[in-house]
C-alpha cells in the first residue's frame, strides 16, 4: 500500500519482507560511505523495526522506495524525529542503491517526503543532517529547498544541518 507516489517512484511502509533489500542497501560500503560503517543484517532488521515503531507512534518514518515501472527496490526515504542542539526536529532522510544513484531518485523521493511533511503533517520546518563530506546529499537537500543552517554534533560526529521553512 503506497504512502506516496511520484512520477517514477512509490514509497510504502517497510515490512519484515524488506529485510534482504534493506540489509543489502545499508550493508553497501558505497551507500554508507559517509556513515561510520555499513550496517549488519541485524542492524538492518532493527532499522526496519525502528521505522515500524515510527509509523505507529507518529504516522511517518522512512519508507521503502520502489520504482513504479518495475516494482524494483530502490532505497529508503522519509521523515524521522531527531534531537539536534536540544531541539526535536523532523528530518528528511534518503538512501538510494549505489547502482541507481545519479538518476534523481533521491531528490524525487525527498521532495515527496517534504510535501508530505507540509501538506499532511502540517509541519513548517524540515531539516537534513548531512556529513560535511557528503556533497551529493547536500545537493539533494538544496534541490528540495533546504539550505545550510549550522554545524552540530549529531550521531557522535560533526554534521551540517540543512533546514528550510515549508
Amino acid at each position: 500500500m503506497p504512502v506516496l507516489t511520484t512520477g517514477r517512484l512509490m514509497l510504502r511502509e517497510m515490512t519484515g519482507s524488506d529485510l534482504d533489500d534493506m540489509a543489502a542497501l545499508l550493508g553497501d560500503e558505497q551507500v554508507m560511505r559517509y556513515y561510520p560503517r555499513p550496517k549488519t543484517r541485524d542492524e538492518a532488521r532493527a532499522w526496519i523495526e525502528w521505522n515500524q515503531r515510527l509509523y505507529r507512534e507518529h504516522g511517518f518514518g522512512l519508507w521503502a522506495v520502489l520504482l513504479r515501472e518495475t516494482g524494483e527496490f530502490a532505497g529508503d526515504c522519509g521523515l524521522t524525529l531527531q534531537h539536534v542542539d536540544g531541539a526535536d526536529e523532523v528530518e528528511v532522510g534518503y538512501h538510494i542503491r549505489a547502482g541507481l544513484q545519479g538518476n534523481g531518485y533521491a531528490t524525487e523521493a525527498a521532495a515527496a517526503a517534504r510535501d508530505y511533511a507540509r501538506d499532511v503533517l502540517g509541519l513548517h520546518r524540515l531539516i537534513a543532517i548531512i556529513n560535511p563530506a557528503n556533497v551529493p546529499s547536500q545537493r539533494v537537500a538544496a534541490k528540495i529547498g533546504l539550505a545550510p543552517e549550522k554545524h552540530a554534533a549529531v550521531f557522535d560526529a560533526e554534521q551540517v544541518i540543512y533546514a528550510g521553512r515549508l
